[in-house]
Parts: structure tokens; sequence; C-alpha cells
């Protein structure tokens, strides 16, 4: 079935032919030969999008927000993209940026007709405008830290000593054997990596090697590699032997991790009589600061509860629900950033009782970065970086 479709009624306001076939990779591949023997090529990454957002039909927020969609592992991230797509973040940069012109074109007035002896602005009210749009721009600086953890999940670390039960609560709360285990303590050699959607919330838990002293090559550059996930995760999970009394290692690792947003299990309480349990609990309780969850990965008791204390981690810190409808992603946050400094540097300039002509300018350096967001100011060269990730087509 062949569907005509014409300008500008269409996703990328131009005339588009699509062709409809049964599946088969042999037989899509003889109507695109048939297709580029009269003439067509194959789409470039992300070209559909790219002639959207050129003719008009979408601005480059909701261009990025396409590629989004496709990337999303969780409901939430689709949510989001969704959001995005339909202008969210779009309506708040040209909002700020409308804010922004406004109070440039009254700058710009008590310039011109500063030999009419007319003031448009007093400086109080100058400094009043510059931090409202700082305020506005931080508002917007808040949800990178949402939008990165939506889109990319959650770097989650599982780490503690060899034999402890990382690897089995990989595999418990991926409900797959997704990682080996043994009894055999350095099992685990590399970081192994999975997504688990949490509440919607994508989850990159990554299982490490166990942290232990030890000559194995192998087993040292395994644990080199746990000490860099620590460093790169939003959440820490640090699993001790509830059966076992504290060693210095574990002292250890409890101080290590001590600046990081951490939870604590301790597991194979399934070992603990009913009559020393409580008593156990109690007393590792007041042994650690922090959240702490008693597991037993061999029964499953006590996992639901480590997934609620890791949402509420994640939603204490990482993920908010306030501005989830128009996250920004790095290439947002670094104009944001840019435009952010523009604004303060218009703020000390204002300070100084300098010229509003270098006001004028700061505040006209922060206009086009927010224009570089929306795509309103913009190279090929960005063009280019945006559409190059998507798929082919699209």
């Amino acid at each position: 079935m062949v569907a005509v479709m014409r300008a500008p009624r269409t996703y990328t306001r131009m005339d588009t032919v699509e062709v409809y076939c049964h599946g088969g990779a042999l037989l899509l591949h003889r109507i695109l030969d048939l297709l580029i023997g009269q003439g067509a090529r194959l789409a470039d990454p992300g070209e559909f999008t790219k002639w959207a957002y050129l003719n008009g039909r979408i601005d480059l927020t909701q261009a990025e927000a396409v590629m989004d969609l496709i990337r999303a592992k969780t409901e939430a991230g689709q949510r989001a993209a969704l959001s995005q797509l339909e202008g969210a973040l779009h309506r708040r940069i040209v909002h700020l940026r409308g804010e922004a012109v406004r109070f440039l074109a009254e700058i710009e007035a008590g310039i011109d007709f500063a030999e009419e002896d007319i003031r448009f602005l007093s400086p109080d009210q100058i400094q009043t405008q510059i931090q409202a749009l700082i305020h506005q721009t931080d508002s917007l600086l808040k949800t990178a830290a949402s939008g990165k953890a939506l889109r990319e999940g959650i770097a989650t670390a599982i780490i503690g000593p060899p034999n402890v039960g990382k690897s089995s609560l990989l595999n418990a709360l991926l409900m797959q054997n997704r990682a080996i285990v043994t009894p055999i303590p350095g099992t685990t050699r590399d970081v192994i990596e999975e997504y688990l959607s949490l509440e919607g919330i994508p989850l990159r838990i990554m299982d490490t090697a166990g942290l232990r002293d030890t000559e194995d090559v192998v087993e040292r550059e395994g644990i080199f590699r746990t000490r860099q996930a620590i460093q790169q995760a939003d959440l820490v999970i640090l699993i001790l032997d509830a059966t076992q009394t504290l060693n210095p290692e574990d002292v250890r690792l409890v101080e290590e991790t001590a600046d990081n947003r951490r939870l604590i299990a301790l597991n194979k309480i399934d070992l603990l009589s009913k009559s020393s349990r409580a008593k156990t609990q109690e007393e590792l309780v007041k042994k650690f600061p922090g959240e702490v969850v008693f597991i037993s990965v061999l029964t499953g008791e006590g996992l639901e509860e480590l997934k609620a204390v890791a949402i509420k981690q994640i939603r204490s810190g990482i993920v908010t629900s306030g501005d989830r409808e128009a996250m920004i992603n790095s290439r947002h946050k670094s104009l944001l950033l840019q435009a952010k400094n523009c604004f303060q540097n218009a703020l000390s300039t204002d300070n100084q009782t300098a010229s509003a002509e270098l006001i004028a300018v700061d505040i006209r350096a922060a206009i086009d970065r927010l224009g570089e967001i929306t795509g309103d100011c913009t190279t090929e060269d960005l063009l280019a970086t945006i559409f190059k990730e998507f798929c082919i087509g699209k």
C-alpha cells in the first residue's frame, strides 16, 4: 500500500510518500532497491526530524525529545520525553528568553533617550529584574540531575566484601541469573551492568568485584574498577554479612562510602535464629549511620523494603517530581550556565554603576545562549552534532 501525504500537513512539512509492505527483510530490501534505482536515497540519521525542525514544525528541544522518546527505558522516561515533545521545555525557555528580550528593550530605550533625561529603569529595578532572570535560570538548571537520571538511568553500585551476596542480589532484583554465583571468593572480576525499572525510574545497576586485599592481578583490576564505579555512582548499596562480626575491612567500606548517597544492606538474616535476630539487628543498626535494611537474598526477605528505601533515596536528591515535565539535557545545561553567567556579569556591572551599554551586552549574550537551546540561534555544526545521534531516518 502506498500513502501520499501533501505538504504542509506532514511531519516534515514536505510532500511525503510512505510504502507499507508485508514483513520480511528480503521483500523490504527489494522495495528499497527499486526506490533507490528510481533516484531515491537512504535518509541520513535523524533527517526527517531535522527537516521538521528546519521547516518550523518543531523546535530543537522537541527534536531532541524524539531521540529521548526512542531511547526511553521506563514509563517515567517516556512521559518526560513526550512532555518535552509537546513543548514543555520549549515554553519555559521561550518565556525566559522573552523576559530577557523585554528587559533588554527597556535598557536600550534608556540608552537611546539618554539625552532626553528620561529614566526608564532605576538601578534597583535593574537589579530586581536581573535577579528574577537568574532565579528562572536556576529553576531550569535544577532539573538537570532528574533529566540525566531518566535518560541514562540512576548509576547504582552494589559493593561489599567477597562472598557477601552482591551477585545474588543483582540476580534477585533482575529475577534472572545474570551474574555467576559461586562460593569461591573473587568470582566477580569485572563490573556487570544491567537496567532495572523501579516505580518508572531506570536504575543502571552495577555488580562489582568484592573489595579486599589480593595479589591476583585480574582481581586487582576488578577491584580498581569497583572503586571507579563507586565514584561514578548516584547510589551505593553496601552489602555486609549480618551473621559476621564487623572486621576492619567492613568498617573501612562504611567510612569510604559515608559521603555517597548510600544504603546498607545486611544480608543472610535467614541464617540467624529467631531469638538472636532482633538483638543482632538492634546492635547493628546502632553501628551504621543512615539507612539500614536487613535482607535475605536466598529467601527474598527484605528485598521489597530495600527497593522502597532505594526509591526514597533517589527521590530525595536525584529525581524530583516538581519539574519533571521540562527536564534539561547536558547541552541545555551548558547553555543555561552560560546564560546565567551573562546575567551575573550584568548584575556585577550594575553594582559597579557602569554604563547601561555594558549591561545590554551581557543581556544580549544571554539571549543568544537561550536561543541556541531552542534553535533560534544555531549553526550547521550544532545541528550535525545533535542529529548524528539519531537512528537512520527518524
